[in-house]
This record gives structure tokens, C-alpha cells and sequence, in this order.
């Protein structure tokens, strides 16, 4: 998503310029996302192209940036990451009018500094970067772009930065795009804080970026008989960029925050990339043609669903679901409704093999919401493959 009228507030957030994964073989990486959730392998800057310290890959799709980095050296603090954490978002990066004066906006708001700013550029443009640290291994860089590297560029296919260099004739890129999965950007990105930290996090997104809160759930909505969390969603000021915050509460057995922490080295990190589709049912029925792994939704829970969200959208003189009520159930997609409309989401297995990371899929009808009436069926499941794992 973009903004269109960005302010001269230096924190203000124009669009996610990319989000950058850390992994022990990028080019491998690169080909997992691609013939799984239909990525373009679109640049390379790797030892061909001059770089001797980390591979990257560029994957787009819509308007999703991702950079796939692993480090060619082992004395790189990158290997060390991957050593502990395994593959993992490291950064989620904003592009803003000025990377500098964002970062010393977020430096004087009380941010600690993750990189300095640093310029690269070549006679077609320039790219600025610079990093703030946020929860655990987390960091926001602000992303500042003129010249043939502007995000608009970007956006048409030009370089993403200099030292990269395009991936031509790759068929997969020519099967995917025959084979669209219809994904277009990232909604929201959800973090994992250690218990007793969310409020920590909360003030440090309205203190540091100027966040404000723009949903609150606490373990009466997100909880079953064996587990809770509590989440508290900030937004950006002009509410483009979310960021749920999720800690994990008591309960008789572990949470789905407390697995990842205990796999993620005890340290907070990000827990899960919503992407958005407009066609649920085609993207779904996509990745899973693909062989994507999606949570099992029980039988049980279409026996109540539709009554539930009719209910809530007449009441709200919303509109009806428009897609198939068969085919939701076939894919096993979950339904939610609001006083703005409705949205249909699910969610992926974890995408290795440590259960830390995974990909939400979502559709939004209206609803700006974060499917509240799914939660108790959502968590059920996730318990199951927890008991699976041997994790609850």
C-alpha cells in the first residue's frame, strides 16, 4: 500500500519499501517463494555482480518487495543470526522523503540507532538508507530513493539499487506470471514480544514513530481452554502501515507466542506478513495448487460461521459475501464480519522448519479488522499442530 499525500513530517511513511529476510541460502530461498506463492525472481546482487560480502535476491510480486540475504562470510553478525534464529524477517523497511532526517527524527525521539545513514548511488540515482532497532532482532530502515531508483521506478520494474542486476529469461518467472496468485502487498506485519513487553513495545511505536493504537485485544478475545495472548495494534499516522504487538498470556498450556519465542532463541522477532489479495478464493485455491500448507480449519466451525457474519453485516447494513460459501469451506478459508463489511484470511504453515515465521492471507471486503470472530477457531487449530510438534 502507498501513501499519496505524504506530509512533511520526517516520520511520514510513504509506502513498506521492502522486507528483508536473513537465510541460510538465498538462492534456494528465491526458488521456495517463487514456486510456492508466486514471486518474480526478479534482481540478483551476489558475487557475479561485484558482491562479496552477502547474496541478495529481489522477489516481487504486486507491490511486495522482498530481499532474501545471506552472508558469504561467517565472521558476518548476519551467520550468527541465522544460527540462531534460522530464517527470519530482519527488517521491515519504510520509504520516506528523507532517510536521514527520518532517522534522526526517530534518534531524537528516543530510537536507538540499528545503522547509520549510508548513501549508495551510481550516475542513474541514489539510494539512503538508515535503521532504527525495535523489538529483539527486529529493525526499521527508512529508505529515501532519487533518480532511476525512485519507488515509482522501482515499482515499474526498474533496479532496485545499484550493484544489482536483473534475472532474465528464468522460466519460472514466465510460468508464474501465466499463474498469477494474485498477492498485491503487505497489510500488516505482526511482532512477537516476550511476556509482560507488549505495553513496552506500544509506548515505543507512539513515542519513537509517532504510531497511535488502533485495536486492542486482550486474552478474553484471544484465548481457548489451554491458551491466551494479548495483541495491541499500532498504526501509522495515516494509518498505512500496521503493526500488531503480540505477548503471550497465562494459560494451562503454551501460547503460539510463547513456541516461537522458545524457538527464536527467547528473543522477540516478527511472527507473521499478512498479504493482501483481492480475490481470496483464487489466490487460495493458487497456493494451495502449489503445495502451500495451510492450518486445517475444523468442519465444525462452517456449522456456525455464515449465521454469525450474516448476522453482523445486516446489522451494519453491509453488503452480503459475494464469493461462494461452498468454495470458502473447500479451501478452508475463514470469514469475519464488522460494522465496515467483512474479510476472509488464512494462514500458512510455518514456511521452515523451526515454527517461527509464516504468511497470512488476506482479502478485505470493507472490514479494517483483524478477523476478532475467527480467533477462538484459529487458535484451536494452531494448538493442534503445536500438540503435533510436541510444542504445547
Amino acid at each position: 500500500m502507498t501513501s499519496t499525500n505524504p506530509s512533511t513530517d520526517a516520520l511520514s511513511l510513504i509506502d513498506v519499501d521492502h522486507v528483508r529476510f536473513f537465510v541460510g541460502n538465498a538462492k534456494q530461498a528465491a526458488f521456495f517463494y517463487a514456486m510456492t506463492f508466486g514471486f518474480r525472481i526478479h534482481q540478483v546482487a551476489d558475487l557475479t555482480s561485484g558482491n562479496r560480502d552477502r547474496a541478495r535476491y529481489l522477489l516481487t510480486q504486486g507491490n511486495i518487495r522482498f530481499i532474501l540475504e545471506t552472508p558469504l562470510d561467517k565472521t558476518d553478525p548476519a551467520a550468527d543470526e541465522i544460527r540462531r534464529f534460522g530464517d527470519g524477517v530482519k527488517d521491515v523497511a519504510f520509504t520516506v522523503e528523507d532517510a536521514q532526517a527520518a532517522w534522526k527524527q526517530a534518534i531524537a525521539n528516543g530510537g536507538k540507532s540499528a545503522y547509520e545513514p549510508l548513501t549508495i548511488s551510481d550516475e542513474h540515482g541514489s539510494v539512503t538508507t538508515a535503521g532504527i532497532q525495535t523489538y529483539g532482532r527486529a529493525v526499521h530502515s527508512f529508505v529515501s530513493r532519487t533518480g532511476a531508483y525512485a519507488i515509482d521506478r522501482v515499482k515499474q520494474g526498474s533496479m532496485f539499487e545499484p550493484g544489482y542486476r536483473p534475472i532474465d529469461d528464468l522460466a519460472l518467472n514466465d510460468y508464474n506470471e501465466a499463474n498469477p496468485c494474485g498477492l498485491m502487498f503487505v497489510d500488516h506485519c505482526v511482532g512477537n514480544v516476550e511476556e509482560g513487553r507488549m505495553n513496552e513495545w506500544v509506548q515505543w511505536y507512539e513515542d519513537v514513530m509517532g504510531f497511535a493504537m488502533f485495536k486492542h485485544f486482550d486474552d478474553a478475545d484471544i484465548s481457548t481452554e489451554h491458551s491466551a495472548l494479548m495483541s495491541k495494534v499500532m498504526a501509522s499516522g495515516n494509518n498505512l502501515i500496521k503493526m500488531p504487538i503480540n505477548e503471550p498470556a497465562d494459560g494451562l498450556k503454551k501460547s503460539q507466542i510463547q513456541e516461537y519465542l522458545e524457538w527464536h532463541d527467547m528473543t522477540a522477532g516478527v511472527q507473521h506478513l499478512a498479504l493482501r489479495s483481492n480475490d481470496a478464493l483464487g489466490s487460495v485455491g493458487e497456493l494451495r495448487r502449489r503445495g502451500v500448507d495451510f492450518l486445517c480449519i475444523p468442519e465444525t466451525y462452517y456449522e456456525t460461521v455464515w449465521n454469525r457474519v450474516e448476522k453482523t453485516l445486516a446489522q451494519h447494513g453491509q453488503e452480503a459475501i459475494k464469493e461462494d460459501y461452498d468454495r470458502i469451506k473447500d479451501l478452508g478459508i475463514l470469514v469475519d464480519a464488522d460494522d465496515e463489511g467483512y474479510l476472509l484470511q488464512l494462514f500458512t504453515m510455518p514456511l521452515q522448519d523451526r515454527p517461527t515465521l509464516f504468511f497470512e492471507i488476506i482479502c478485505r471486503r470493507g472490514s479494517q479488522s483483524f478477523g476478532k470472530g475467527n480467533f477462538k477457531a484459529l487458535f484451536e487449530a494452531l494448538e493442534l499442530e503445536q500438540d503435533r510438534r510436541g510444542n504445547l
